[in-house]
């Protein structure tokens, strides 16, 4: 007697997953979904053990299944060095669904194995084809990428998540700063502390010592002392991808201006590429919520934003690198060249810098001594951290702002301190909720002076600005920093600046010595700088690292959008 035919997908490890979450990730196709999805593969038969894809391997494509069962598997936690890895099958796939992961969009490998178990015939749809269809089929790709961002957040969230653990000192900037490009990556993970028994025990079976954390174990994977950029190659987080490329549009700086110009330059045509020396998201990723800008009524988390950001520029074909950090920019024999820290050299046609701003360090004895203790984001991460204990928050501008409630909302007591009023550098309706936050103490016109503790910070004193009154101390397990932000625009060494460091462009550069030294190459141009060019023809300046910026979300991604026009006018291509 045959096996009864199964039809469709069905999820089979529900921990803490709702039947809509599960509808999402593993939708039903009518008929004419599957005759336009059938248009872009090709069928061959498969037999029952058959790989289609492999934990730690590439995704090699979206395969629908016209017959036959394909099961998902992750592995679990080994029982010790040496031991067959143990299994778990969480999903299956039967007649008319389809497989596939979010890697097959940004280039990261598979966190899941998809193995046959029941023979028959797929069609499968590799990587250039889904870019294809993609293009070609607005209403389809976005059924199938809503399909396969529901998939990575179930395994973010449970299903599996055991695939990748990441072990380390929960107190440790290196730990936070791993965890943080693990999370913005949508890297599926589980935290254990070094210290937790099963953080001990993880690390045991693994083999690994422990002695240089944080540890992050995967798949035939131990890597200690893991960075992000190490940790980039490991998941394949499109780190080796690069090469040598020439992109018609190349993007340096992945927050909300960045990537506002890759949205528009790869939907309107532009061959785009975009780097960043950390990962995407920028400055106003580390906003717990963003509550002016247009559209969210009920506010929206910057690293949400700036993961759909990503999303959508992948979608139109835009490829991001991170962490790729730009080392130089110059002009050789009329074409641009930037150079990376890596060594890698691309030459672009046109270059939007989107490099942001990064935040000062306070001139203060034991600053580095802190340094753990010591935060430039407010995140669910960081407040977990800090545990509702008290805090301190430097800065008076709109992030400093957000952080403050966010970490009042979290239970902590929170003294924001201020060098200015808030009314000079806050928008009104957060000035308001957060004088109005029992929570948070505001003491403006101040400074913080002097840092206090033993293996970390316990205290924070303050005092009026200038120095001159008397000190006051602040109990604080932690110190969330949104001060003096500096350019990040180093790497631009011929390019105007201003005494400051921020970028000149269009009208701002009269009178600039880096424009009159340019004078010849703009009169053979016959034209001026565009809006939002530089000093060097083809490279445009948009966001907070562009002089007179407003330094604001919405207004970075409007600097990023209007910014691509130019880059049309100066290719010729309007």
């Amino acid at each position: 007697m045959s096996e009864p035919l199964l039809r469709g997908a069905t999820l089979l490890a529900r921990e803490g997953t709702s039947a809509t979450d599960a509808a999402v990730a593993f939708p039903a196709l009518d008929e004419d979904q599957l005759g336009r999805l059938r248009r872009f593969g090709v069928a061959g038969d498969v037999d029952r053990g058959t790989v289609l894809a492999a934990v730690g391997g590439p995704v090699a494509g979206l395969f629908l299944v016209e017959s036959g069962v394909v099961d998902v598997v992750v592995p679990e936690a080994s029982a010790g060095p040496g031991a067959a890895p143990v299994e778990r099958v969480v999903a299956r796939y039967g007649t008319d669904s389809f497989t596939g992961e979010l890697g097959l969009l940004t280039g990261q490998m598979a966190f899941v194995t998809t193995r046959v178990s029941r023979a028959g015939r797929v069609r499968r749809i590799g990587e250039a084809d889904f870019r294809r269809l993609m293009a070609e089929e607005t209403e389809l790709s976005d059924f199938l990428l809503r399909s396969l961002v529901a998939r990575r957040e179930l395994l973010r969230t449970g299903v599996g998540s055991a695939t990748m653990a990441i072990v380390g000192d929960s107190r440790s900037r290196a730990s936070l700063a791993l965890r943080t490009f693990a999370a913005r990556q949508r890297v599926p993970y589980v935290w254990l502390d070094a210290e937790s028994v099963e953080g001990r025990s993880r690390l045991d079976d693994a083999g690994a010592t422990g002695a240089t954390l944080p540890v992050v174990l995967g798949a035939d994977v131990v890597l200690e002392g893991a960075t992000p950029s190490l940790f980039a190659r490991t998941v394949g987080a499109t780190y080796d991808r690069l090469g040598t490329a020439s992109p018609d549009l190349l993007v340096v700086g992945a927050g909300p201006a960045g990537m506002a110009a890759a949205v528009y330059g790869a939907s309107e045509g532009l061959r785009t590429v975009v780097l960043d020396g950390q990962t995407v998201g920028g400055q106003a990723a580390a906003s717990a919520r963003i509550e002016n800008y247009l559209g969210f009524a009920h506010g929206i988390a910057g690293a949400e934003l700036l993961e759909q950001a990503w999303l959508q520029a992948e979608k139109f074909g835009a490829e991001i690198f991170v962490p790729r950090p730009a080392d130089r920019l110059d002009v050789v024999q009329g074409r641009l060249r930037l150079r990376l820290e890596d060594g890698t050299s691309l030459e672009p046609r046109a270059v939007v810098v989107a490099s942001g701003v990064r935040y000062r360090s306070l001139q203060l004895a034991r600053w580095d001594e802190f340094a753990d203790d010591i935060y430039v984001a407010a995140t669910a991460m960081e407040a977990r951290l800090c545990a509702s204990r008290p805090v301190v928050v430097v800065g008076g501008a709109n992030s400093a702002g957000q952080a403050a409630l966010f970490l009042a909302g979290s239970g902590s007591t929170v003294t924001l301190v201020a060098r200015h009023g808030l009314a000079k550098g806050m928008s009104r309706y957060l000035e308001e909720r957060v004088r109005a936050t029992d929570l948070i103490t505001v003491l403006e016109d101040h400074e913080v002076v002097a840092l206090d503790g033993g293996l970390h910070l316990e205290s924070v004193s303050v005092a009026p600005r200038g120095r001159s009154g008397p000190r006051t101390r602040v109990p604080a397990r932690g110190l969330f920093s949104f001060i003096g932000a500096q350019p990040a625009s180093g790497w631009l060494r011929d390019v105007a600046r201003d005494d400051d460091g921020f970028v000149l462009t269009d009208t701002d550069l009269q009178g600039a010595p880096a424009f009159g030294a340019q004078a010849d190459v703009w009169r053979a141009l016959g034209r001026s700088p565009l809006p939002f060019e530089t000093s060097v023809p083809g490279v445009f300046a948009v966001g907070d690292v562009r002089h007179g910026s407003l330094k604001r979300v919405a207004a970075a991604v409007g600097e990023g959008a209007s910014a691509v026009h130019s880059v049309h006018r100066a290719l010729g291509d309007v």
